[in-house]
């Protein structure tokens, strides 16, 4: 089965598999995990920032980010379209009493105008606007990378109105490999910042946040609270490092798959593609026929060993990742064919 439902799906590599088996391992909880306290290290000097610290997912990292900048009942300024508001349940709702002012970027990408056009005057009657959230990659843009001057922009912008800036790194790793840049350069333009090791990067589980040491303690405290604090986490820790020293930079070799199957797509009669728009590895297709044609398109797919995700009645996206070679992307461009011409 070729499966390009998500870059989450990649299994631990056999070199990851033996790092993970020969960790060094101790109680987190009790900060004496040697492997935790590697990776950690590590991840603070790969993010830009003073320290680290390794939670289970993603949507923990940003919920607790969010508790560690706010008080219940502030604000938080976002992409109408980014994980925190469609992917996390609420939880910064829910969990830390804040509101989200969302902004419609049609590109996914937050500019200084439209924080400044979104940022609450101060007012009785208001709550306060403490945070800006951008996502980078942009999952629903397409896999978007942020332009790193874009970020400086939103430094000078938040530092200027005392605002934090939070990135939601789950896949930086990919965007600082398609930009050129490294991730630091990301991670040091903002207060805080996330990357997920259990998508591109190929880990089993696990996202760490990187920030101030202030602010990492205040998350190690919620961490807790979210039931966030694990024993022998050493033993996923060492995939983290396996991946930050293993998995970066061939990931330029999963957005080059990406790019080729949008292009094979492209050319695919009743498929809309544009191969232009793929940045990274996230290729987002629509399928002619409207919703039924979509979803039976699918199940075919999957008949035939091909496994894609549905994101909205015609809308359809393709993962590439560590776990898919040049012969898989092949194979699925014939299976797409075979099923588009099927009635």
């Amino acid at each position: 089965m070729i499966d390009l439902r998500s870059d989450t799906v990649t299994r631990p590599t056999p070199g990851m598999l033996r790092a993970m088996m020969r960790a060094r391992v101790g109680d987190d909880v009790f900060r004496d995990d040697p492997s935790v306290c590697a990776l950690e290290e590590r991840a603070a000097a790969f993010l830009g920032q003073p320290r680290a610290l390794f939670l289970p997912s993603g949507t923990m990292a940003n919920v607790t980010a969010l508790k560690a900048w706010t008080q219940p009942g502030e604000a938080v300024i976002a992409d109408r379209r980014s994980h925190t508001v469609r992917y996390e349940v609420g939880g910064g709702a829910v969990i830390c009493g804040l509101m989200f002012d969302t902004v419609d970027m049609p590109d996914g990408l937050l500019t200084p105008e439209a924080v400044r056009g979104a940022a609450r005057a101060p007012d009785v009657h208001q709550p306060v606007t403490r945070v800006v959230q951008i996502e980078n990659t942009h999952n629903l843009a397409g896999g978007v990378c942020y332009p790193l001057a874009r970020v400086r922009a939103l430094r000078r912008l938040t530092r200027a109105m005392g605002l934090a800036l939070h990135m939601d790194g789950a896949r930086l790793a990919n965007a600082a490999v398609a930009q050129g840049v490294s991730a630091q350069e990301y991670g040091r333009l903002c207060d805080s910042a996330t990357l997920c090791l259990s998508k591109g990067l190929g880990c089993p589980v696990g996202t760490v946040l990187a920030g101030p040491a202030d602010f990492i303690e205040r998350a190690r405290r919620i961490r807790k609270m979210l039931g966030g604090g694990m024993r022998q986490a050493g033993y996923l820790a060492a995939a983290g490092l396996y991946a930050l020293r293993y998995h970066v930079e061939r990931l330029a070799e999963d957005h080059a798959h990406a790019r080729l199957l949008a292009e094979g797509l492209a050319g695919v009669p009743g498929i809309e593609a544009d191969p232009a728009a793929v940045q990274t590895n996230l290729v987002f297709f629509r399928v002619a026929g409207g919703p039924a044609r979509a979803t039976e398109l699918v199940t075919r797919l999957k008949s035939g060993g091909v496994l894609v995700s549905l994101l909205g009645p015609d809308l359809a996206r393709a993962v590439t990742h560590l776990d898919v070679r040049r012969a898989d992307i092949e194979k699925a461009l014939r299976a797409v064919t075979r099923a588009m011409r099927q009635r």
